[in-house]
């Protein structure tokens, strides 16, 4: 099962008691992102399973469609932006979503409201051409269940293109940076580990990524459980072991 799908199964976990928080307060909110930062502004209501996308000048840069602005989907996957952001920054991206929704669900819920993901990743531009764009997102949860209600997601060109993307997650109250090392597989696992890692995200079987590399089966396994013990989620979220076997 791809990686997307387990993280979409996290983030759209049922509950039968609704959360009431008012969905027209939170779409003013993003619509002032995109308007005073000059960002492209996705709201996702996990509850609804529908997305609002909000566009400045930023989208023409981009070279996305203007249409309705917000546009709604029925999907919390803005899949026009997503196609254009780089394949391997995309799947860098979920996994490292999922291991935040992991982060906030193990703190009590008056702690979550801190935090926020902060990243660089490549995207398409009108041109065709990979520019940086910074990406930044902060989840919502209910008081009404302790659900996720919202994602925010934020997309703004880049000031610089240095170096590779970088996946944070930062305490904003404080100041302060989750131990990069630890968040950053990129600096933790092999090469090799990384080439099996993006032939499972893209749905790859066992037995495809070994002929895919020409090593055996057997080799597979054993990079696909080195990346589990590198990454400690063996015992944090069986949705994503469950996404390596």
């Amino acid at each position: 099962m791809e990686i997307r799908e387990q993280l979409s199964g996290k983030l759209l976990g049922r509950t039968s008691q609704k959360c009431l928080l008012d969905i027209e307060v939170y779409k003013q909110r993003s619509l002032m992102y995109s308007q005073m930062e000059g960002t492209i502004a996705v709201l996702s209501d996990m509850q609804a399973n529908k997305s609002y996308i909000y566009k400045s000048e930023a989208a023409d840069e981009l070279g996305l469609c203007e249409g309705e602005n917000p546009t709604e989907i029925d999907s919390i996957w803005e899949e026009e932006i997503m196609k254009k952001i780089h394949p391997d920054d995309r799947l860098k991206k979920y996994i490292h979503e999922l291991r935040f929704f992991n982060l906030l669900e193990a703190m009590r819920m008056e702690e979550r409201k801190a935090y926020s993901v902060v990243s660089k990743i490549r995207m398409k531009d009108k041109n065709e051409e990979y520019r940086w764009v910074k990406h930044r997102m902060f989840y919502i949860y209910s008081p009404c269940n302790g659900k996720l209600r919202f994602a925010l997601c934020l997309y703004n060109i880049a000031l610089s293109s240095s170096a590779a993307p970088d996946f944070t997650i930062i305490n904003t109250i404080k100041g302060e940076m989750v131990v990069k090392d630890k968040l950053d597989y990129k600096n933790i696992l092999s090469p090799r580990e990384l080439e099996v890692l993006k032939f499972v995200g893209e749905g790859y079987a066992s037995k495809e990524i070994a002929a895919l590399l020409s090593i055996s089966i057997n080799t597979v396994s054993r990079h696909r459980q080195n990346i589990l013990e590198k990454l400690k989620v063996k015992n944090s979220t069986q949705a994503f072991k469950d996404s390596f076997y």
